[in-house]
């Protein structure tokens, strides 16, 4: 099994065990040591693996840190965890004195849930405050699980990680930054946009203004560039559906009916891989084009069909597998009706996971 499938795998898991959790120990043992083995370390050797690893802090002696990942006999990576219904917020005052006493080179705050990193960019041998990179287990993205697997046992190399952190830590807090624009723009940050559109002085009046205008044109502009990268991939599907089909017809032994698969179809396509994108790997749905439906699948597989489209009529309807062989039926308006079904469609793929 791919990484990225063992770490959606867990995700699964700790959606459904989450709840039953009540304290930092059922934590660690549920959620935050089956994750460390997931990246490949053995969780029941202290020399790989250190459990309460003594960090004493000036006066104070016997501090410990809940975990340390050890390489030759030293730490490289300390682990703070918490109670998997516990905020982060103020508890990386401890980790940040027990980092300035070891060798380790990076730490990480966690609740099981989200795992801050964190690393020495600003100061040597002193912790900095904001992490270089947070992965949330329920949230998953295909970027942080890439960036996540450099922590993987066999592949963890201190020199390219550390490399790599400034450039990690500043692009997320640019996106911060832009996505706080993008809700509420601030005073700065609307006066430069007006500065290139509007000649006049830049009061506050005229800034407050230009709020609105501001956040409504940025969104605006998001919202069609992400249309026309949609319109540009389904078209790009479409003509490569065709290519195939056209192929398929040419050296066919029988002549074969041609099977027109619409750009409605397409569109439904990717609602479907878009709602269970952080289920399953957006690779493994697929689609395959029958006379009478529009199958999507799992891994190209007829018996792991998600959901059946027939869109052709005056009305569309969409087929959904029940647990046994039996299907519901459903009317759609229109094919982003889909985004309705977002729990009995991540119910029919977790049944083939």
């Amino acid at each position: 099994m791919e990484f990225a499938d063992r770490i959606r795998a867990l995700s699964n898991r700790v959606v459904q065990m989450k709840d039953q959790l009540k304290t930092e120990e059922a934590t660690k043992t549920s959620i935050i040591m089956p994750f460390f083995q997931l990246l490949g370390y053995d969780i029941f050797n202290p020399s790989e693996f250190h459990p309460e690893f003594i960090s004493d802090v000036g006066i104070k002696k016997g501090e410990k840190v809940d975990f340390a990942i050890m390489k030759d006999g030293k730490p490289v990576i300390l682990i703070e965890a918490k109670w998997s219904g516990e905020s982060l917020e103020k508890h990386d005052s401890q980790l940040f004195r027990y980092f300035g006493t070891t060798s380790a080179k990076f730490a990480i705050l966690t609740n099981g849930i989200i795992y801050r990193f964190y690393t020495d960019l600003e100061e040597q041998n002193k912790m900095d405050l904001d992490p270089f990179f947070e992965f949330n287990l329920l949230e998953l993205k295909d970027s942080a699980i890439s960036e996540l697997k450099k922590f993987e046992k066999q592949q963890f190399d201190i020199d390219i990680i550390f490399n790599a952190a400034s450039e990690l830590k500043y692009s997320g807090l640019v996106k911060q930054f832009f996505a706080g624009q993008l809700e509420q723009p601030s005073d700065d940050f609307v006066a430069l946009i007006a500065s290139h559109v509007y000649a006049g002085r830049k009061t506050q009046a005229i800034i407050d203004k230009f709020r609105e205008i501001v956040r409504r044109s940025l969104n605006q502009y998001i919202s069609e560039l992400m249309n026309e990268r949609i319109k540009a991939a389904l078209e790009k599907e479409s003509k490569d559906v065709q290519t195939a089909e056209a192929d398929a017809e040419k050296f066919a032994e029988l002549p074969q009916k041609k099977i027109d698969t619409t750009m409605e179809e397409l569109e439904g396509f990717f609602i479907v891989r878009s709602i269970l994108r952080d289920l399953v790997s957006s690779a493994r749905v697929t689609y395959k084009d029958n006379e009478s439906y529009f199958g999507i699948l799992i891994d190209g597989n007829s018996r792991k069909w998600l959901c059946r489209l027939d869109l052709s009529g005056t009305k569309k309807y969409v087929y959904i597998p029940t647990e046994g062989k039996d299907q519901t039926k459903h009317q759609l308006e229109s094919v982003d009706g889909l985004y309705a079904l977002r729990d009995q469609l991540t119910s029919v793929a977790k049944r083939y996971l």
